[in-house]
């Protein structure tokens, strides 16, 4: 089998490997695993009603995979997703506390281009630590991440507290004429169509631009783009901001169409779940699609699990965490020349010769 198709079934494999030991780990819980297995997908995919759950969850999920994928892209691994997701439906409420907003799409427009800037920027700084000041990116963009949970949470619950929410303390809510709606009247938001299309166009952007191309060289051979001059630097910023856009708009949409208003329900670990699919999907910007759907049924899997198996709601966070450990893995096994490798292990399980001139020892 050639290399390449092997590499590329490697997440699969981890994948059901994750299944398998999450089997596993409710059955030694008392839960029979094939239950399990069938009401995981059953919640997710079983009906209607299951796939406008599972293509809610899996709009912000594409969003802030994109985040990953693309620093990625440029050779940068950047886990600060649910940060910029966070200041990014921070800056969505913030916008009415700052200036009227018209009661049209172009509010719409500028709550989630508000989002979207502050996510750019959040980003962009691991990947100006990183270039300028020699800062590990993934240490930095986690602890930023860490900090913008922080900053939002000493904003909601202080100078932009709305005083009419007194048991959860949250903004403003946003005017009905600026939120996002469903499509056609279903309960899946227009956010799951925005997903759909970054990820295409930016999966374009980098297979078939000069800029996009110059990114995949900045991160596959930096000596080579050093060699042909090109601004690694600013390369590199510019795949940090589009994907911190990416997670900004997220939590914008977040807000706009699901929770109306920030709040602590926006902290539901979407940026976290986004660096799992984008190393499902290589990193790849239209792979993410379909693995951010079959991530986001999982989730919406896990309250079923909980009503009829007694699971807790959290028992889908363990299986993510199982794929996530393999998934890392299986990067191990990348590029491993198969064939050789099991040459070398058949040569290993044959009798070794003993050279004529040796003297055998009697015993």
């Amino acid at each position: 089998m050639h290399r390449s198709v092997i590499d590329a079934l490697l997440p699969i494999g981890a994948l059901i490997g994750a299944l398998l030991l999450f089997g596993l780990f409710v059955w030694v819980g008392g839960v029979s695993p094939t239950d399990t297995w069938l009401l995981l997908f059953k919640g997710a995919f079983g009906d209607w009603f299951s796939w406008q759950n599972t293509l809610t969850r899996a709009a912000p999920l594409m969003l802030t995979a994109l985040c990953v994928a693309l620093p990625a892209r440029a050779g940068l691994i950047i886990i600060g997703g649910e940060g910029a997701l966070v200041l990014g439906g921070l800056a969505a409420a913030a916008v009415p506390y700052l200036m009227p907003l018209p009661g049209n799409v172009i509010g719409t427009v500028i709550v989630c281009a508000a989002g979207c800037a502050l996510g750019a920027a959040w980003v962009a700084l691991a990947g100006a630590l990183r270039q300028y000041r020699g800062v590990n990116e993934t240490i930095s963009s986690l602890l930023l991440a860490y900090t913008a949970i922080a900053i939002f949470k000493q904003l909601v619950e202080g100078p932009m507290r709305d005083p009419a929410t007194l048991n959860k303390p949250s903004t403003r809510t946003l005017d009905e004429a600026i939120r996002i709606g469903g499509i056609f009247g279903s309960d899946v938001h227009w956010g799951f169509v925005i997903g759909v299309v970054a990820c295409i166009a930016l999966g374009l952007w980098l297979a078939l631009t000069a800029r996009g191309f110059s990114v995949r060289v900045v991160g596959g051979n930096p000596r080579t783009a050093q060699l042909v001059g090109l601004p690694a630097s600013r390369l590199i910023l510019l795949a940090c901001s589009l994907g911190g856009g990416c997670a900004g708009l997220a939590g914008a949409i977040e807000v706009a169409a699901v929770h109306t208003n920030a709040n602590a329900s926006l902290i539901a670990g979407y940026g976290y779940a986004g660096i799992l699919v984008s190393f499902i999907a290589r990193h790849s910007p239209v792979a993410i699609i379909p693995v951010a759907i079959l991530f986001g049924g999982f989730g919406a899997a896990g309250s079923l699990l909980q009503r009829r198996l007694g699971l807790p709601d959290a028992s889908v966070q363990v299986l993510q965490g199982i794929a996530f450990v393999l998934i890392l893995g299986s990067e191990a096994l990348r590029g491993v020349d198969w064939k050789a490798a099991g040459e070398r292990f058949r040569r290993s399980m044959l009798p070794r010769e003993v050279p004529l001139n040796s003297t055998v020892k009697p015993t």
